[in-house]
């Protein structure tokens, strides 16, 4: 089965469909996508979310960006509120982004919020949709202090190093890949992913943003996680379709509320 991980659904440039989100979903089924999780970044946009669930196949997460700096929570209410949907599947994304943000006081609320983040998903049995960069070893010190290494979560759109990786997989982490690996200048991602077991991944596409090549610099979407799905396979050395197949178990494995069986229909 292909799922694209992490999407935003929300964002996606619909002018190409007459502004109606079924045309994307169509197009993503049609390159052989069969799920799809809908990332949230802002709590206020959980209706749209919601509503994009009605359709087989299309999950939800819920939860804050780091660099959403006027919403970072203070407490975990609305997670939980929003996680009693039987289509919300993980809380994110959150995490750390020391890159955009360079202030003590930024750094100490993103802290807050993921630590809110992570023991709603801890207590909830939900796995955590983390976001980092430039910020590993606090990353890591709040998932080992405060989140779930039963329920764990993901490292999505990786880009950090091998090391980070390894020790995400240690607390039971999946890793994320997005069309990043297909950059030219991805080198260190390419040996990465080369030395990650393949128990550990896991692909997206994180469209709006980050089309792999060969759409690189085009708006991105759903139904590019295939190309994303077949460089990751060379990289590996194995079938497109093994890559699909282990892939899929990795997701469905950690993301325990979604059905196999209900996937994507024209």
């Amino acid at each position: 089965m292909l799922i694209d991980t992490h999407c935003h659904l929300d964002m996606l440039d619909l002018e190409p469909y007459n502004h109606d989100i079924k045309g994307a979903l169509d197009a993503a089924y049609n390159k052989g996508v069969r799920q799809l999780l809908s990332i949230s970044v802002d709590l206020n946009k959980m209706p749209i979310l919601l509503e994009f669930t009605k359709r087989n196949g299309v999950y939800a997460s819920c939860g804050v960006h780091p660099l959403q700096s006027d919403g970072l929570i203070t407490s975990d209410g609305l997670l939980r509120e929003y996680a009693n949907n039987p289509k919300v599947i993980a809380i994110g994304e959150t995490g750390l982004d020391y890159f955009y943000e360079a202030s003590d006081a930024a750094h100490e609320a993103q802290k807050i919020s993921f630590m809110h983040h992570l023991k709603a998903g801890g207590e909830l049995g939900l796995p955590i949709i983390v976001h980092t960069r430039n910020a590993k070893d606090d990353t890591l010190s709040l998932i080992r202090q405060h989140g779930n290494v039963n329920s764990a979560g993901v490292l999505h759109c990786f880009t950090e190093d091998y090391e980070m990786a390894k020790a995400a997989v240690d607390e039971n982490y999946l890793i994320s890949i997005s069309g990043i690996v297909t950059f030219k200048a991805a080198d260190d991602l390419k040996e990465t992913v080369r030395k990650l077991p393949l128990d550990s991944l896991i692909i997206e596409t994180d469209s709006p943003y980050l089309a792999p090549v060969p759409y690189r610099g085009k708006k991105n979407e759903p139904k590019y996680v295939s190309e994303i799905a077949q460089y990751v396979a060379d990289l590996k050395g194995i079938r497109y379709e093994a890559l699909l197949e282990a892939t899929a178990a990795n997701f469905h494995r950690v993301f325990t509320k979604v059905d196999p069986q209900h996937q994507l229909q024209l």
